[in-house]
């Protein structure tokens, strides 16, 4: 995937590096040159001094071939302004901004862009929205037969009861990380949006798995 990164600062570069050291094409886009000191020395993706907001600078960071924008600077409208502008001019499909005022999220999902607002788990939450359907696994036991993966938890299974992803001993969930909080799936627990689910899984069935909760993230849109 090509991914372009506005904001250069903590978040920002952390995100970066690890969006290329899994293989992705990454730009980041900063307004102050300064910040892409931040960057390791073995960088190899692309850096463009401007703005998110500017549709020039975008332009010149690749944003026409783009699969997903990310906009996570230090202002809340800078960041809102970029993702609208990256989905509704240019037509990234994924995009994600940063906001530090969570009473606006209500506001910014209605108006169809998804939004991280705490500090701590950003990245990841940021990482989980651009690549929905991407597992990432967490741990394999010795013998490998047994995996913990992680996927965000499709639109079209919030408000569902958490036992309708299990498959008998295929694969069954078994944690949920809300809102910064760990919690272990029980029997009455109920997917909400942004909920990040650990899923116990045979390795013959991670495929199987995958393509589950790839087919249930198509039925949302």
């Amino acid at each position: 995937m090509r991914v372009i990164v506005v904001g250069c600062g903590r978040v920002g570069s952390e995100l970066a590096v690890r969006l290329e050291r899994e293989g992705h094409e990454v730009a980041v886009v900063d307004k102050n040159p300064d910040a892409f000191r931040r960057l390791p020395e073995h960088w190899t993706g692309e850096t463009v001094v401007g703005f998110g907001f500017d549709r020039d600078d975008l332009t010149r960071a690749g944003v026409q071939r783009a699969d997903a924008v990310a906009a996570v600077t230090s202002g809340d409208n800078s960041n809102i302004l970029t993702a609208r502008i990256a989905r509704e001019n240019f037509g990234v499909a994924s995009v994600v901004a940063r906001i530090y005022d969570p009473r606006r999220a209500a506001i910014y999902q209605r108006l169809g862009i998804p939004t991280v607002a705490t500090v701590s788990w950003t990245v990841d939450q940021v990482i989980r929205r651009l690549l929905p359907d991407e597992a990432i696994t967490a741990w394999t036991d010795p013998t490998g037969g047994v995996n913990m993966v992680e996927f965000l938890l499709p639109d079209s299974l919030c408000g569902k009861n958490m036992s309708e992803l299990a498959d008998g001993d295929r694969f069954r969930p078994v944690m949920v990380t809300r809102g910064g909080q760990a919690r272990i799936v029980g029997p009455t627990m109920i997917g909400q949006e942004g909920d990040s689910v650990h899923f116990a899984a045979r390795t013959e069935a991670m495929e199987e798995l995958a393509k589950r909760m790839r087919v249930e993230e198509g039925a949302k849109k």
